[in-house]
């Protein structure tokens, strides 16, 4: 049964692998971009790189963007608006301005109506418009309209109209009237002038976009057959153009259901087959990854994202890819994980996004000269000032192979593209955003990096700081731990960072009952006065209040699982053994005298238990001398292998050997031990020892 079930398990974890591995197949070939066709690089002023180019079908010569632009914008600088002539305005209101002063003006002889009523003929036979509209449209001089009288449009120069306010100041043209000015002014003449040319929106629109949609979007036509360009001509303008029109055409040509079928079945092979290459390698050299959940999911998720982003940008003509830093990828692999994983995802990321990019050779080695920078010159990240030299080595190192690039196809500096130089210095400046979104990545992962560690390390923060002031004795037995532990950690190549932050933490759990625990005491034991099966219950608890008090402050799990393996599943020796010799003839339940566990699964927690075990047993030794404790490291170290403390994890016999010699060395400088020699006697039969 046992069996079946681990069989179920392996069965399920591998469906699960699989299913993250198709699911990011999927994702990746539903963002790239549909194209088919050949795809070449040109530029105005280049040599045609590629053999000689015949039209496989006729196809137009469209014009450039900018060209079509250019006509649109002269259509609307010169297009000529329609107004409508209201013949009946002027009546209206001459009717209205007779009505108001039948009986004259005050103080004005009754000539001055008629005065007025043929200025405002005059007016009206021109035309007014609003002056709001007069004034937009008479911001060119040249500016003309069509007015339509009844059913005929004529063409009207804008300064041959007038507006509201140039019409009142046309009454007072004639000198009788100007001379009368403050006398009329009063009569509010300008009530009497409104608008008889109205603004026919509907018509001018209409128009304007039958003259815009009639712009041609091709000037000529290439027929089947007709060669295009030779291999070593120089590309011109208009070159340039049929080139365009020839993949836009192709482009067109295979937007057909047959051809989107055919480029997406390669689109998912040629994603499935490195997506498959890159899990075999986790398969085959590191199994340990693709055994955790976290580690595949992180991988995964990067080679996913940035193929997607990159696609993205293509598909909508978004900014240069270059801008992208694809680059923070290989950065966190490395710190996380190792180089050769880093340099082997980033390989498979850059070829997958290579299909969604037009230049694939270019950004194929850019990128990977981008990414072997960033792995070389950051094994771990734990100042800002390293992820900046780094940054600056990826911006320099893609730039010079860009120019490496550049030179191979021309041969004067002068004639180089220089503006993508300022793509490669905005990818490193955001390079430098792997800072934050390194503790992002950790949270999203539950991944630890050198910067956490760091932090966590700072004995002035509150919980260390609290451990000091509440168990001063235990901090000092944890700092010495972490001294140890970090020591062997370097010995054999172990985390030394993570198993010293570990070790500072592996014991908060005495801060509950201090005073039971030997470093914190002054003389008096008070697990004396209780029996051997409550003092033992005490003692182990500090496991179970650790790995609490761990998780309310919010400790990652990687430290929380120091506190929890540092004494493994092991006994309490001193109380069971007690416990035995007072009760010789009782059974003895194991379980009471018993550590939670588990035992250490990695590396680090095997180098924490036996620094631990070994800087508290030294405090008890008698004598400190080599031998004394090289008897007391091995004896302990010997006994935890043979009790099966280490089988859990990838330790090997090697590294628990350097270890106790490490511990030795270390425990040596420790107490000052000092070789002792004999000294003669009077008699020469005897000697003693004297310590120096």
């Amino acid at each position: 049964m046992k069996l079946y079930s681990q069989t179920d398990t392996n069965w399920r974890n591998m469906g699960s692998r699989v299913l993250l591995v198709v699911l990011s197949v999927v994702l990746i070939v539903w963002f790239l971009p549909r194209t088919s066709g050949p795809q070449f690089r040109y530029d105005v002023g280049k040599p045609w790189m590629y053999g000689s180019l015949i039209a496989q079908f006729d196809f137009p010569i469209y014009k450039t963007d900018e060209a079509i632009k250019a006509e649109q914008d002269s259509i609307n600088k010169n297009f000529e608006p329609y107004y409508n002539y209201n013949p009946l305005t002027e009546a209206e209101q001459i009717n209205k301005f007779k009505e108001d002063f039948q009986e004259g003006i005050a103080g004005l002889s009754n000539e001055y109506i008629a005065i007025i009523i043929a200025r405002l003929h005059q007016v009206y036979e021109v035309g007014i418009m609003r002056t709001t509209e007069y004034r937009k449209a008479f911001s060119d001089t040249t500016r003309t309209v069509r007015v339509v009288y009844e059913k005929t449009a004529q063409n009207t120069d804008m300064k041959s109209l007038f507006s509201e306010m140039s019409a009142y100041e046309q009454l007072f043209m004639d000198e009788r009237l100007a001379h009368q000015r403050q006398t009329l002014q009063r009569c509010n003449l300008n009530e009497y002038i409104v608008p008889n040319v109205i603004y026919d929106k509907e018509r001018s629109e209409t128009e304007k976009a039958d003259q815009l949609s009639s712009i041609a979007i091709a000037s000529g036509m290439v027929l089947a057959g007709q060669k295009i360009i030779d291999r070593g001509e120089i590309i011109d303008a208009h070159t340039y153009r049929v080139l365009s029109s020839f993949e836009r055409e192709m482009t067109r040509r295979s937007a057909d259901n047959s051809t989107i079928t055919s480029t997406i079945a390669g689109q998912t092979l040629f994603v499935g087959i490195l997506m498959m290459l890159f899990t075999l390698y986790l398969s085959l050299f590191r199994k340990d990854y693709l055994e955790k959940m976290r580690s595949i999911l992180m991988l995964y998720f990067f080679i996913t994202i940035f193929p997607i982003l990159v696609s993205i940008m293509m598909e909508h003509n978004m900014l240069s890819v270059y801008i992208l830093p694809l680059a923070i990828a290989p950065i966190f692999i490395r710190v996380f994980m190792d180089s050769r994983t880093a340099f082997i995802s980033h390989t498979v990321m850059i070829l997958i996004c290579a299909a969604a990019v037009k230049y694939q050779y270019e950004f194929i080695i850019i990128e990977l000269v981008a990414g072997l920078t960033a792995i070389y010159s950051l094994r771990e990240l734990s100042q800002r000032a390293q992820l900046f030299r780094t940054a600056l080595l990826v911006t320099i190192a893609s730039a010079a192979m860009y120019f490496a690039l550049q030179l191979m196809q021309d041969n004067s500096i002068t004639t180089m593209d220089h503006d993508m130089y300022k793509h490669f210095i905005v990818n490193g400046v955001l390079l430098l955003f792997a800072y934050p979104l390194m503790l992002v990545v950790e949270k999203t992962f539950g991944f630890i990096s050198n910067v956490t560690l760091i932090e966590l390390s700072n004995t002035s923060k509150d919980l260390l700081l609290k451990l000091s002031e509440v168990a001063p004795g235990t901090f000092q037995h944890s700092i010495m731990v972490g001294n140890l532990a970090a020591a062997i950690a370097n010995r054999i190549d172990a985390d030394a960072q993570l198993v010293r932050t570990g070790a500072l933490y592996h014991d908060i759990g005495k801060m509950q009952n201090p005073a039971f625990f030997t470093e914190n005491q002054a003389g008096v034991n008070p697990l004396d006065k209780m029996s051997r099966i409550e003092a033992a219950q005490i003692v182990i608890s500090h496991v179970t209040e650790g790995i609490k008090l761990a998780e309310r402050s919010n400790l990652p799990s990687v430290i929380r699982d120091f506190i929890a393996t540092h004494h493994g599943a092991g006994m309490a020796k001193y109380f069971y053994i007690s416990y035995q010799n007072e009760h010789p003839n009782d059974p003895v339940d194991k379980t009471l005298f018993s550590y939670p566990g588990p035992n250490p699964f990695t590396r680090e927690q095997a180098i924490l238990m036996m620094a631990d075990t070994a800087e508290a047993a030294s405090r008890s030794l008698s004598e400190y001398t080599e031998e004394t404790i090289s008897n007391l490291i091995n004896r302990l170290v010997d006994g935890q292998v043979a009790d099966g403390y280490f089988r859990d994890c990838p330790i090997t016999f090697l590294d628990i050997s350097q270890a106790k010699q490490v511990l030795i060395e270390r425990l040596k400088n420790i107490y000052h031990t000092r070789i002792s020699y004999p000294e003669l006697n009077a008699k020469g039969d005897s000697t003693h020892k004297e310590s120096h």
